[in-house]
């Protein structure tokens, strides 16, 4: 079975244990709206690559890992999409949660995508504590304090932020994580592995800088231009857009020198160098 459909099927099966007969009706929905469908899945993705990488034959444990981060990230959308943060009327070219079904169900619903991120590994992985406890942690430190994407979001309250520390928890987190469980999975080194995601996650946010200054909002499934306009730290905004280009191509040639020794090194620099590509903006991909 190829990575997407077994993430789609694993996240599939996340909801179904929750949205049941006994869940409010319109908080499933709003749940629902919120993981699918989905965008790119670029970080379950990332984990199963990982994961094969290094030689993982575990499939259900790499599904189960990947599926959580997505929901944690899913979680993250609808709340950066609230009136107190970016007031986004859309995600992924469709009405955001609280437009489509209001702020207080917005709030619960990624309130309960958080939880369920964790329900769903212990759900899986339950018989396995020696395996569930250390991707617990991987995953608990993505999310919260001091560097994950809760102190990411946090960092746009403050008067004064670094780009790289802004970029680094907010976006990078989760991709440090998604590299790390990989490995985790397959009982490689989760350290070794975390600055690859760390790298290639950072990556990511400039790409979305570039996207939000270059791109369409039909391209990218969101209003363009919200870093100006909310004074959002920006590489961008920053560097300009030739020398965000450039710190782009860095990050990922770092990403993809960095991998550590694996059966399926190569296979895996094609993936880092394929998801390049992909995230840039059409009219900067020759350019990158």
């Amino acid at each position: 079975m190829d990575p997407t459909t077994r993430i789609e099927q694993a996240l599939a099966a996340a909801l179904e244990s929750v949205t049941t007969s006994s869940c409010p009706p319109r908080l499933a929905e709003a749940v629902r709206h919120a993981v699918f469908p989905g965008g790119a899945r670029v970080r379950p993705r990332l984990c199963l690559a990982v994961a094969a990488a290094c030689g993982s034959r575990d499939v259900e444990a790499a599904d189960a890992a990947g599926a959580s981060i997505e929901l944690l990230h899913c979680a993250s959308l609808v709340h950066d999409d609230l009136p107190c943060f970016d007031d986004s009327p859309l995600r992924r070219g469709l009405p955001s949660v609280h437009r489509a079904y209001g702020e207080p169900l917005a709030v619960l619903a990624g309130d309960a995508l958080i939880v369920l991120a964790f329900e769903n590994l212990a759900r899986v992985l339950g018989n396995n504590p020696e395996r569930l406890a250390p991707l617990l942690m991987t995953v608990s430190r993505a999310v919260g304090m001091p560097t994950g994407i809760v102190a990411g979001q946090a960092w746009e309250c403050e008067p004064k932020v670094s780009v790289a520390d802004y970029h680094r928890a907010k976006t990078g987190a989760l991709f440090a994580a998604a590299t790390a469980a990989g490995a985790q999975v397959a009982g490689a080194d989760a350290d070794a592995w975390r600055v690859v995601g760390d790298k290639i996650g950072e990556a990511y946010q400039v790409a979305d800088d570039l996207r939000d200054v270059a791109a369409s909002a039909q391209e990218v499934g969101k209003p363009v231009g919200r870093d100006a306009v909310l004074n959002r730290p920006s590489a961008a905004g920053e560097l300009g857009v030739d020398g965000a280009v450039a710190l782009l191509r860095g990050l990922v040639k770092g990403a993809i020198d960095a991998i550590p020794p694996c059966p399926g090194s190569a296979q895996l620099a094609e993936v880092l160098m394929s998801e390049s590509r992909h995230i840039m903006p059409k009219g900067l991909a020759d350019r990158a």
